[in-house]
């Protein structure tokens, strides 16, 4: 990584923290602003920058600090019945990676953004709610109707918004660039 990647990487944990912060609680899954800062990685940074961001956001969380949602941090945060989307977060951004570079020049930038971060939704619930199931010991459906269903549409919402903001950005470095 040169020192361009690592300052947008330090950037998108900071990012990512305080979307984590803006923060409201819906049972055990807080609906928070993490998935609108997590839409823009696969347009503004490359996939191994990304997975980085997610990876240093995750081990900050892990050692206390309090950069997940409602203030939270430690491993018992991540060891929790919502830990799933968090570590579910880290292999998403590294499928929408692969996807975004697939698509790269194949279709336009904010599909391959958006079909990236869809996939990268995708596996953050699977890895939610497989969790959720463990720890919580709950069956699937009640799982799903608990930590996925009620942010279906909220998530799709800040999906397009955090990819189309995304493209921008990305833009933006382009012309910056110059």
């Amino acid at each position: 990584m040169n020192v361009r990647q690592i300052a947008r990487a330090g950037v998108f944990v900071a990012l990512l923290t305080v979307a984590s912060w803006v923060s409201v609680p819906l049972g055990p899954v807080p609906f928070t602003l993490q998935t609108m800062a997590l839409a823009l990685l696969p347009a503004v940074l490359d996939a191994t920058t990304a997975c980085a961001a997610v990876g240093v956001y995750l081990l900050l969380g892990a050692l206390g600090l309090p950069v997940f949602a409602g203030f939270g941090g430690g491993i018992v945060v991540i060891a929790g019945p919502t830990g799933g989307f968090l570590w579910g977060f880290l292999l998403g951004v590294a499928v929408a990676g692969v996807i975004a570079r697939a698509l790269a020049g194949r279709v336009r930038p904010f599909a391959r953004v958006l079909l990236a971060d869809i996939a990268m939704l995708a596996v953050a619930y699977a890895c939610g709610t497989a969790q959720l199931m463990i720890v919580a010991q709950f069956d699937l459906v009640p799982a799903l109707m608990l930590a996925v269903l009620p942010f279906v549409i909220p998530d799709a919402i800040k999906l397009v918004v955090g990819a189309r903001i995304g493209c921008m950005v990305e833009r933006l470095l382009k012309l910056a660039a110059r």
